[in-house]
């Protein structure tokens, strides 16, 4: 499983700067639009080279082989 990270900034002002890290593709858009909800109004916002990375998905496949003895 992946790890991500938000480093959150707080300026004097109030103004709150998020960097989401390890979210590859748009998954990182749905850790922003959640905190949008409890900061507030987004004024600005730049995706990093993470954003145009492909975003990784696994597959678990499970084969299971029952023999009867005898």
């Amino acid at each position: 499983m992946a790890n991500h990270e938000l480093e959150i900034t707080i300026a004097k002002n109030g103004e709150v700067r998020v960097h989401v890290k390890g979210a590859k593709g748009k998954k990182c858009l749905e850790y922003s639009q959640w905190l949008a909800q409890i900061v507030g109004k987004v004024k600005d916002q730049h995706y990093t080279s993470e954003y145009y990375e492909p975003e990784t998905k696994v597959k678990i496949e499970l084969h299971q082989e029952l023999k009867e003895e005898g």
